[in-house]
């Protein structure tokens, strides 16, 4: 009996301790976490992450659009550290976004597929603008303790273009051939809140940001392998293959709301709203042009209406302040409220409620600019000026500009209403500074110069990568912005990099630069 009671109180405590590994492989389990879902849903993290440069942010300012007058919020100050490599988590999920299209039913070629080719495009694009040489074809293998090898920058274009390429005609296959009788998870687009699963249009923007990639390697065309030219004009002469935005419509944008807010609104009008004012490389080029888009994006300046007394409707009033002058001195400009030296950007359009206007990821205005500056550079034939009035009206328009017929600019402050006379094609483009002047140096600076006011707080790094590739415009430099008075054309590696990969690290910087130090102020391929 007694041995009986042991046997039995044995197969008690190995049930008990059976039952508690079982229960403990339960718990292990993060059932908030799943390790499946749809496509879709990995679809809108990744459309949301196209959208990290906001308006108003650090890029922003480095576009010199505008500047930060008190240092508790910001500074002008190119002194770069380490890039943010987030892009690669970004593409980790296009992976999984892949991944699951497949798992529920996509085919080989699915929406899914043809926007991850893009996708992989669009981060590695945007990450090899800001550091050179990148780890591509050795990265994102899920692996630990990987330590890919960098690719060259040029193979990295070559990809990028390629990945394009293939994107449209993926898309195209699909809109022209479209299976209604699939109805599996996979092989349905859906998720897209910024073209409402719209293939068509996602096609027009793939090659509209072709040609971007293309412009951006304007310094590329003798070589062989890139036929920058030559696939410009594939593309602009081939509209039925490789469709572009046709007009503001077709914008790649973010539409802001009561929930998802522009960043500057109502909830920060009282912390930062004196604290920022406009930038003497955006406001006072709209000034010199008797541009109307000064009128809507910022204020006169108070000084100008109290001291010179001046009127919000005259354009001088407009004042920007140089990105390179000293903070504390910019700041001691706009301490008094009543006579501030410079403009502040218009309280009634970007602080009077929370959607003040779509954040331009991929515009049509940049493409009208970047086909006049093919035709300029003579990469293709065309009329270079019809472009570029065409991008001109296009920036405007986005402003609520009449610009194809004479009207008016209304400008509402200190509770006053002001009629400014606008009248494009009789007035205001026969200024000398506006009217194309031809296919030539003086022709590419005014269409440059034009594509970078309608960057204004829009398309990311865009305005910077312009202005380190061509010069237009002149960035102002000095005491605040650093980096002894020089524009960066970089930022370093990760100081992760250097820590987990330091071997390929080393071996990028001595490839690229000559030498062991990563230099913010370094040549990239790009620039050589």
């Amino acid at each position: 009996m007694k041995s009986f009671r042991i046997l039995v109180f044995i197969a008690l405590t190995g049930a008990a301790i059976t039952g508690c590994n079982k229960k403990y492989d339960d718990y292990a389990i993060n059932t908030n976490k799943p390790s499946q879902t749809p496509p879709s849903l990995v679809l809108g993290g990744v459309l949301a992450d196209m959208n990290t440069d906001k308006p108003w942010s650090n890029v922003m300012r480095w576009n010199q659009f505008d500047c930060c007058n008190y240092n508790y919020y910001g500074d002008q100050r190119y002194d770069w550290g380490g890039a943010d490599f987030a892009s690669y988590y970004s593409m980790t999920n296009v992976q999984q976004m892949e991944g699951e299209a497949i798992r529920l039913g996509g085919q080989a070629v699915n929406p899914y597929s043809a926007l991850g080719k893009f996708f992989r495009a669009w981060f590695f694009y945007r990450l090899t603008n800001l550091v050179g040489d990148l780890p591509m074809k050795e990265a994102l293998q899920g692996k630990t303790g990987l330590t890919p090898k960098y690719d060259a920058q040029k193979a990295v274009f070559v990809q990028i273009l390629q990945w394009l390429e293939e994107a449209n005609t993926q898309l195209a296959a699909q809109i022209a051939n479209p299976d209604k009788s699939i109805t599996a998870e996979g092989q349905l687009l859906k998720g897209d809140f910024y073209y409402g699963n719209d293939m068509t249009k996602w096609q027009r923007a793939v090659n509209t940001f072709r040609l971007r990639v293309l412009i951006t390697l304007s310094a590329k065309t003798a070589d062989a392998d890139l036929k920058v030219a030559q696939q410009f004009n594939d593309i602009v002469s081939n509209p039925a293959k490789y469709p572009l935005i046709e007009s503001m419509d077709g914008n790649l944008q973010f539409i802001y709301n009561n929930i998802n807010k522009y960043p500057s609104n109502p909830d920060n009008l009282g912390f930062d709203a004196t604290r920022y004012n406009m930038s003497a490389t955006y406001l006072n080029t709209l000034v010199a042009l008797n541009d109307p888009r000064a009128y809507v994006t910022a204020e006169p300046a108070t000084e100008q209406l109290n001291k010179f007394h001046k009127t919000p409707a005259d354009i001088t009033a407009y004042v920007g302040a140089g990105s390179g002058m000293s903070q504390s001195d910019m700041s001691s400009n706009m301490s008094d409220v009543d006579v501030a030296a410079y403009s502040v950007r218009s309280r009634s359009r970007y602080y009077s409620n929370y959607a003040a206007e779509p954040g331009v990821i991929l515009g049509f205005p940049e493409l009208c600019f970047n086909i006049a500056e093919a035709i300029n550079r003579k990469w293709i034939t065309g009329d270079a000026e019809s472009w570029y009035k065409k991008g001109i009206k296009a920036s405007l328009g986005f402003y609520g500009i009449p610009a194809e017929t004479a009207g008016s600019v209304v400008k509402t402050y200190g509770g006053k209403r002001y009629e400014i006379p606008f009248d494009f094609e009789n007035v205001y483009y026969k200024q000398a500074g506006l009217k194309y002047k031809g296919n030539d140096a003086q022709g590419l600076a005014q269409i440059l110069t034009q594509k970078y006011l309608a960057f204004f707080e829009n398309s990311g790094w865009q305005a910077y990568i312009n202005w380190r590739r061509t010069g237009v415009p002149t960035f102002n430099v000095g005491t605040g912005t650093g980096n002894s008075g020089i524009i960066p054309k970089r930022f370093k590696y990760p100081d992760s990099e250097r820590s987990s990969n330091g071997v390929n690290w080393a071996a990028s910087l001595q490839s690229q630069f000559g030498g062991s130090t990563d230099d913010i102020n370094g040549s990239m391929w790009l620039l050589k």
